[in-house]
């Protein structure tokens, strides 16, 4: 193939010097074709086809081809066919005799051609779009996968990025009112995936119904939804990008932590470098357009938790996501409501909250509140040893030391005693109580009335009076008069020893 000097110079013999076709072949020494197609074009126009290839050997196979294609869009894209596979199926199911390479041509080919061709997106001021995140991270010295919630406003590429342990309703309410607060305001609208965090049912018109906790979340905030396609995250593709990005960015290498909320203070704090990055760059502009075209906050904030209705077991458990959560036993057997939050479970039993728990996320556990179970160990004193509400309760040991010496004292209503004492802490701090149950086995004031009466003096900052005339069912103490017949029994004793 001839260079473009060569056009360059035959164009120039031709045009500016007169020379003819002929002659400017036989300076050139190039055929009288070649230089008409040099005078018709500038530059080498290079090949071209005339007619589309010819496969003879392929050609009652394209079908099959095209077929295996088409099926492939259908299955997981790590279990789609490659040029190889097909060629080996051709060969192998349909008698294919011609070679690899015709194959593997016509699939790039075909390939190429379905590919999908996407519009560039316009978007808006105070618009965003929202999406969680996977990534691993050791917690506790434990590898274990974290959810984290994103929020970008695509006009100015602002963003906001929080973790949870579980990708679940409290976590998506909760992400969406830390994100409004970061931004100071609410979208107009809100782009998500077909998450059924916030679509109960896609409908057969391509109408969404919404769950309730998302139907509260909107009427609350007043904003819009929009959602994608089903499988097309290009849709929403910044909030793709930013799930990449935070991933690369907070997850790489794998952070090391001992709880959650030390990521969040690192992910807080990216989010506002990145402010200030947009503040610092030509992006400010588009960066006060979004700030300024959202919705302002509503004055009451919103409960960012998940409701059930519960019902109170026999021994006074209520089970929430496969957790078991203990109430006062004076719920047992009735219907309550549970407020699931990110942090904590709350259970409400009418208007009234009746127990508060910290959130656990492993499935089978049991969380126990021992000062639920105290009134009715106080009528069945029996069951103390074996209270399982009782078992890992880390108190002072000067209870234990308190529990022994009752029992010692007064026997199996010791430990009826002991309760009463330990029922203190449903009205008192645990750091009083303490201080009060120390010094009543220091002094060996053994019994309830003790305890309470030093622990009433403590708090009302007055001298503690112990007069036993006050608590006839303590002991009395006697101290017999000192008698000579007794000194002389001791001197006796001691000269038969000698």
């Amino acid at each position: 193939m001839y260079g473009v000097e060569l056009y360059r110079e035959v164009r120039l013999a031709v045009f500016d010097e007169g020379l003819t076709q002929r002659e400017a072949a036989r300076r050139f020494g190039i055929d009288r074709r070649t230089v008409k197609k040099m005078l018709s074009y500038s530059a080498p126009p290079g090949y071209r086809r005339s007619k589309p290839v010819r496969r003879p050997k392929l050609e009652g196979f394209t079908g099959i081809i095209d077929a295996i294609l088409a099926a492939d869009r259908d299955v997981p894209r790590k279990q789609r066919h490659t040029a190889q596979r097909i060629f080996e199926r051709l060969r192998d199911e349909h008698g294919f005799a011609g070679g690899y390479t015709i194959v593997k041509d016509y699939v790039r080919g075909r390939r190429l051609s379905t590919r999908e061709a996407f519009v560039p997106l316009h978007h808006p001021p105070g618009h965003a779009q929202a999406d969680f995140g996977q990534a691993i991270v050791e917690l506790q010295g434990k590898r274990q996968k974290a959810h984290f919630f994103c929020m970008i406003l695509p006009h100015s590429d602002a963003w906001f990025v929080k973790a949870y342990p579980r990708e679940t309703t409290e976590a998506f309410l909760d992400g969406h009112v830390s994100a409004f607060a970061f931004f100071g305001g609410v979208p107009c609208s809100i782009l998500y995936d077909n998450t059924t965090l916030a679509v109960a049912r896609i409908m057969g018109d391509g109408e969404r119904r919404r769950t309730q906790a998302f139907s509260h979340l909107q009427s609350h905030y007043l904003f819009r939804d929009r959602f994608g396609r089903p499988g097309k995250g290009n849709d929403k593709g910044k909030v793709e990008a930013l799930v990449k990005t935070a991933r690369r960015k907070f997850f790489v290498p794998i952070p090391k932590l001992t709880e959650l909320d030390a990521l969040n203070e690192q992910l807080m704090a990216g989010c506002l470098a990145r402010l200030d990055t947009l503040e610092g760059s030509d992006r400010v502009t588009a960066l006060m357009a979004d700030l300024e075209a959202l919705r302002r906050l509503p004055a009451v904030p919103f409960e960012a938790c998940e409701r059930r209705a519960g019902w109170v077991s026999s021994t006074a458990l209520v089970r929430y996501r496969l957790v078991d959560y203990s109430v006062p036993v004076a719920y047992a057997h009735r219907e309550v409501m549970i407020k699931g939050y990110v942090e904590r479970v709350e259970i409400a039993c009418g208007k009234e909250i009746i127990a508060r728990h910290r959130r656990c996320y492993a499935r089978g556990e049991v969380i126990y509140d021992p000062l639920h179970y105290l009134s009715l160990l106080e009528k069945k004193p029996g069951a103390l040893e074996q209270a399982a509400p009782l078992k890992g309760w880390k108190l002072d040991p000067a209870f234990a030391e308190l529990c022994r010496l009752l029992e010692a004292r007064f026997g199996h209503r010791g430990k009826r005693e002991y309760i009463q004492v330990l029922r203190l802490l449903e009205d008192f701090p645990e750091a009083q109580v303490t201080v009060a149950v120390r010094e009543a086995v220091k002094r060996r004031l053994i019994g309830f009335d003790a305890v309470k009466h030093l622990l009433l003096a403590r708090i009302e900052r007055r001298p503690a009076h112990l007069d036993l005339s006050r608590y006839p069912h303590l002991p009395r103490p006697f101290v017999a008069a000192t008698r000579i017949a007794d000194y002389c029994v001791l001197l006796a004793g001691g000269a038969r020893h000698d």
